[in-house]
């Protein structure tokens, strides 16, 4: 090998390791950076995590030592499965920004929850598992559920109470309830609002959320065309609104809470002639 050769290889081999050092250089600081920098909710990601461990924990252990068992030995049962949601609850955050919310649910001491938050630019925050329960209903009821928070799923949009809905976020809640349908099979009657189940307490989803929009998709009931509609002279508004679903213990409440849903109205404490119609539009779906 003549003498510049020699020379030329040896800066060939000089400029491939100053760029392998580069490389590993880059390399351990995006490393560095990506260890060091887990985001503001790293802390709430991992009580989350040690939470679900702690319950799969018990799921795992032997049900006869739980509760009382009188048995020798312990025989489980093949035939289960895991608890599912048959209620969807839509919510709005009454906040001030999504950032706000998402803190509010990762701080102990607010007790308060939801499965998703949907943002403003339609992003979707998957907060708990589906399969676990939130603590997003409070006291409520629906139709003869008293404790909706076991077997629902709570959905929280970015919304101050007062505005309309993003189309970014309609979308969005548009398929992820299609996804949640078709996954556990929840009846098109089950998705509903906070106020449905809360009519003294809520008033969310606001008075601008499109409800028939949704419902023509398969989320919820919505009524027919009313023009020609005659009301039975047995038919009964408190019956009806129970048929529905609703809590009728404060009826003016619940009066209030179906307007706003169905004809997008606040105010009002009693019901119309045409109100009442509509009414018996959705008592007669919610009878088949």
């Amino acid at each position: 090998m003549q003498e510049r050769d020699v020379f030329v290889l040896f800066a060939f081999n000089i400029g491939f390791m100053k760029r392998i050092a580069g490389f590993i250089f880059i390399c351990f600081i995006t490393l560095s950076f990506t260890h060091c920098n887990k985001g503001p909710y790293a802390t709430t990601n991992k009580s989350y995590k040690k939470q679900a461990e702690a319950y799969a924990k018990e799921l795992m252990r032997n049900p006869g030592n739980q509760t009382m068992a009188t048995a020798s030995s312990w025989v489980g049962t093949t035939n289960f499965n895991m608890r599912k949601p048959n209620i969807v609850v839509i919510h709005h955050t009454a906040q001030n920004s999504c950032e706000q919310t998402l803190k509010t649910f990762t701080l102990p001491r607010t007790q308060v929850s939801a499965h998703y938050v949907i943002c403003k630019d339609g992003t979707v925050h998957h907060m708990l598992n589906d399969y676990l329960r939130a603590w997003h209903g409070g006291a409520g009821k629906w139709g003869n559920i008293n404790d909706v928070n076991s077997s629902s799923i709570g959905i929280e949009i970015d919304n101050d109470g007062f505005q309309p809905f993003s189309e970014e976020q309609l979308g969005s809640l548009m398929t992820l309830l299609d996804t949640l349908k078709r996954k556990y099979s929840i009846p098109a009657a089950n998705f509903i609002g906070h106020a449905d189940i809360a009519p003294t307490r809520k008033n969310d989803p606001n008075v601008h959320f499109p409800w028939k929009r949704f419902a023509d998709r398969g989320f919820g009931l919505w009524w027919s065309d009313t023009s020609n509609m005659q009301i039975p002279l047995y038919f009964n508004n408190v019956d009806a609104l129970k048929i529905i679903g609703y809590d009728v213990k404060d009826t003016s409440a619940t009066i209030q809470a179906f307007r706003r849903k169905f004809l997008a109205q606040e105010g009002a404490k009693t019901l119309s002639e045409s109100d009442r119609k509509v009414l018996y539009s959705l008592y007669k779906q919610a009878l088949k």
